[in-house]
């Protein structure tokens, strides 16, 4: 039963994370759990692509910027640009200065307002740039930097579903995944992001070192950011955990791209 419901919450996570049309037979919080575990290596897989597109469009003669714009757009093909609106929202509801209740009517709504637009051009910005800079490195490195950033975004939204952390509403994919991470899980999933960077070493051993840095600084202004929401919010909801993917992935690529390795 239990491998079952490791690939249900496989096939879950493909659904919800991806742009991919699964079909899942059984849904409920244990299922949600294994889902949210499955993140991280859905994460890795939609880095790699980005990571190729941005490879691939360097050795076709295209300008780094313009070959990560598309990898960058890429990615968020693939994820319907669920984590970016989960963090316009989430910019929006805390950029309101509301209470709890005002600022998740906020996010409720599907209009992006000014909060929301400056967030996601400055991150786009600069998720493009960081990009561009590592793939004018080598194509190892703008691989190895969209995996770990792929990666390690999704690491932080598992993390934030580790159990004794809330939920900001009744309802929602927040109320549904909160508190479904058992603490050794979560410690996997952890290890295994680290483990991960390990990759840049087929650059640079100072680039590995970056890489770890990466991953250590991304996850912590994730879990700032978790912290902050769960403080103005009452707990998570969907955008938080989107925000938090984005917040994560956009501080591992600028710490690789200052390495400059």
């Amino acid at each position: 039963m239990s491998a079952r419901k490791t690939v249900v919450g496989l096939r879950m996570a493909v659904g919800t994370f991806t742009v991919w049309p699964v079909r899942v037979d059984r849904v409920d919080r244990v299922v949600a759990g294994r889902a949210m575990c499955w993140a991280p290596v859905l994460g890795a897989l939609l880095g790699a692509v980005i990571g190729s597109v941005a490879a691939v469009g360097m050795w076709l003669g295209w300008s780094a910027p313009l070959a990560a714009l598309l990898a960058v757009g890429s990615g968020a093909l693939l994820t319907r640009g669920l984590h970016l609106d989960g963090l316009a929202d989430l910019a929006d509801g805390l950029g309101s200065g509301r209470p709890a209740e005002g600022a998740l009517e906020v996010m409720r709504r599907s209009d992006i307002g000014p909060f929301g637009v400056l967030t996601l051009l400055v991150t786009v910005g600069a998720q493009t740039l960081a990009l561009a800079q590592l793939a004018q490195i080598s194509a190892g490195a703008v691989l190895v930097g969209a995996v770990l950033a792929g990666t390690a975004g999704r690491t932080a939204a598992t993390l934030a579903c580790v159990r004794g952390v809330p939920s900001a509403r009744p309802e929602g994919l927040g109320a549904f995944v909160a508190g479904t991470v058992s603490t050794p899980m979560a410690s996997l999933c952890l290890l295994g992001v680290m483990t991960l960077s390990l990759l840049g070493a087929t650059h640079s051993p100072a680039f590995a070192m970056a890489c770890a840095l990466g991953v250590v600084a991304g996850l912590l202004m994730a879990g700032a950011l978790s912290w902050h929401a769960v403080r103005r919010l009452g707990g998570i909801t969907g955008d938080v955990l989107g925000a938090l993917v984005e917040t994560s992935a956009t501080t591992v690529l600028l710490v690789l791209a200052a390495a400059d390795a």
